[in-house]
């Protein structure tokens, strides 16, 4: 039976629930039997939506979207190896963090949700404004004071309430969790409905693929909603007798800002304190993500690795990546320095079939 579930008691919630975390204090996750009907899919338009079947909402006229997702993969040369790109850029805010708000907000807007708060260093915040105002939903964004003024005026051109909190990225994410005592939580982290939107990367790289799985996938990770994601899809994939395997995941943080590679290395069980460092990569400076352990867990499962990327050597990737015609953002040199440095692709050949 669909469900939401916590894996830290055990409990079990109904999918329809309005609510973000178990009564024990844990995260949720979602039990949910997909389905994908191949002819089908090649018959739809070329949105996250075409995989309609296997995303967690009732009804279609809930659905918020912008005929988003099948971002272009694109073969890149790399000495001998190519390495695939999935242009996650393209989506209408900027960032990939699209997938997860148009079934976030879609799912809030299905169980009659009127106003909802998130927290984000700005991707996140962009994403949620942006499907907050499509589906008519109130929608106020917490933001470190550090975070990008550009990030801040798109969050703020969306029309969402824009509250600047002083301190660490942690301590927006403290502020945002007691907004979330009277208010939907529209967490990417916390939220499980963001990761059935994220998942619907793998189905498009396995679709690209002529309906094949990669051998291995690099992913800048902070809070790990696109790993996750990227795990669940596969997974849903696998479990569906349609690849045989989840391929490898390995996670890419910023040296500056590394506790899942602490985790890794040491064997840890839960996120370690750690003193984060200034970074660039805003987005992945996460130093107490909530799924840590759960990410550790996925790497370790699909026997990934988990990597650190040092920002001030991002100049030479970044130019190379300029050269070949590609923007990236401030998390995307990580995977395509250590790709350099290992000659390990970022999305690999694919499984056979």
């Amino acid at each position: 039976m669909d469900a939401l579930c916590c894996a830290g008691c055990g409990s079990a919630y109904p999918l329809n629930d309005r609510r973000w975390k178990c009564d024990c204090g844990h995260f949720l996750d979602i039990r949910f039997r997909p389905s994908f009907d191949r002819e089908a899919i090649r018959k739809r338009k070329p949105t996250l939506w075409r995989y309609r079947e296997a995303i967690p909402i009732g009804d279609d006229r809930s659905i918020v979207s912008f005929d988003e997702g099948f971002t272009p993969l694109v073969p890149l040369v790399l000495g001998r190896r190519e390495l695939l790109l999935k242009l996650e850029q393209l989506f209408p805010t900027g960032s990939y963090k699209d997938r997860g708000a148009s079934v976030l907000l879609g799912k809030a807007r299905e169980m009659g949700i009127r106003e909802i708060v998130e927290d984000s260093s700005g991707n996140a915040g962009c994403a949620v404004a942006a499907y907050a105002a499509r589906a008519g939903i109130s929608c106020e964004i917490l933001v470190p004071e550090s975070a990008s003024p550009g990030k801040l005026a798109q969050i703020a051109m969306y029309g969402a309430k824009l509250r600047t909190v002083p301190g660490s990225r942690e301590a927006t994410a403290d502020a945002a969790l007691h907004a979330a005592e009277t208010v939907y939580y529209a967490s990417h982290s916390w939220n499980p409905f963001f990761l059935q939107g994220t998942k619907t990367f793998a189905y498009e790289v396995w679709e690209q693929l002529g309906f094949r799985a990669p051998q291995s996938l690099l992913i800048p990770t902070g809070n790990g909603t696109l790993l996750i994601g990227a795990y669940l899809g596969f997974r849903d994939l696998a479990e569906c007798g349609l690849i045989p395997a989840v391929p490898r995941l390995v996670a890419v943080q910023a040296a500056e800002c590394a506790p899942l590679l602490r985790m890794f290395r040491e064997g840890l069980g839960e996120v370690p304190p750690i003193d984060a460092g200034e970074t660039i990569a805003e987005g992945v400076a996460i130093a107490r993500p909530i799924r840590g352990k759960q990410i550790v867990e996925i790497v370790r499962e699909t026997g990934g690795r988990s990597w650190r990327s040092r920002t001030r050597m991002w100049k030479k990737p970044s130019s190379s990546l300029a050269r070949r015609g590609c923007t990236w953002s401030r998390r995307g040199p990580s995977a395509w320095r250590r790709s350099s440095a290992t000659g390990t692709s970022g999305t690999g050949r694919p499984s056979p079939p």
